[in-house]
């Protein structure tokens, strides 16, 4: 794998998103409300059942499994803000706008900020100094990659990152320009806002709701999406071949459908233009140029845990 990655990442950098002809391309472009809606419907399914199980069940052996799928279900809406922040979840762009701000509610991320970080990251993938994903360091031991893992290091960032984008200290942070900075800031207070009248809704009623139906189990599914996350570019080239700097990760079918098909995440930065339904489709006619698949993302972090070793 290694002497794969080495061998691509010399290939001419331009020629990697010319594998696909132009009418392949286009195939794999469609867009569809409907699919969208199906995969979003889907999701709040899992949620609802989960959190249903968790909080209404009598049985541990029963509630813990549903607190583990519900909390994972919460933190993967994460996915359903990534391809709305494309906008290829849905043909409709308000609609991708629309659903994007809700799920960051659910997940605890802004769709506002986050399009316009993620943008950077599709730009400088893997460019130290410009990649933002870059400013958060891998882990170099076993004691960081377990912080890094437990969501630790993920609940301290975002608190301090809120807290600097509600003030308006958005510091440097090139990919907010001038124009774009009151509507982000705008966006954060509000969210925050969100979560201030479900805290006060809680304790009106003297409830631990806020906690019980959103702090616990986001708390507890925040490990699996690290992993997740973690496996998508640990361990690949630091430069800008999309053939070499992303993984993609072979699966089961629960995760990739939680993760609205993320782990064919190098299919994604060859064409991120590509919804997140045709993506399946997309790894048949891509997986023979891509230079790290690696199966399950048990093998992924044993990979990782080695190589930190």
């Amino acid at each position: 794998m290694v002497s794969k990655i080495e061998t691509q990442s010399k290939s001419p950098v331009n020629k990697s998103r010319q594998i696909l002809k132009a009418q392949e391309l286009k195939a794999l472009n469609t867009r569809s409300n409907w699919r969208g809606l199906i995969q979003l419907i889907g999701h709040i399914c899992v949620i609802g059942v989960g959190g249903y199980l968790w909080t209404m069940g009598t049985n541990w052996f029963i509630k813990i499994p549903a607190l583990i799928i519900y909390g994972f279900s919460l933190a993967a809406m994460f996915a359903t803000l990534h391809e709305c922040c494309h906008r290829t979840a849905f043909a409709n762009n308000r609609l991708n706008d629309l659903v994007a701000w809700w799920a960051g509610i659910l997940s605890g991320y802004n769709s506002t900020f986050y399009r316009r970080y993620h943008k950077w990251h599709h730009r400088y993938t893997q460019i130290a100094g410009k990649d933002p994903e870059l400013e958060d360091p891998k882990p170099n031991n076993l004691r960081e990659y377990l912080i890094e893992i437990s969501g630790f290091n993920w609940w301290i960032g975002k608190v301090k990152t809120y807290y600097q984008l509600a003030t308006g200290k958005l510091g440097n942070r090139p990919y907010i320009d001038a124009a774009a900075r009151g509507e982000v800031i705008k966006s954060i207070r509000l969210q925050l806002a969100v979560y201030g009248g479900a805290i006060a809704l809680s304790l009106a009623v003297g409830q631990l709701w806020f906690i019980t139906y959103w702090l616990l189990p986001l708390a507890v599914g925040q490990p699996i999406l690290r992993l997740i996350l973690l496996a998508e570019h640990t361990g690949c080239s630091n430069d800008n071949n999309f053939l070499t700097n992303t993984r993609t990760t072979l699966t089961w079918f629960p995760i990739k459908f939680l993760m609205w098909n993320m782990p064919f995440h190098a299919e994604h930065h060859l064409y991120p233009s590509i919804p997140f339904h045709t993506l399946p489709q997309a790894h048949q006619q891509l997986n023979t140029h891509l230079a790290v698949i690696d199966r399950g993302y048990v093998n992924v972090s044993k990979n990782i845990v080695k190589n930190i070793l």
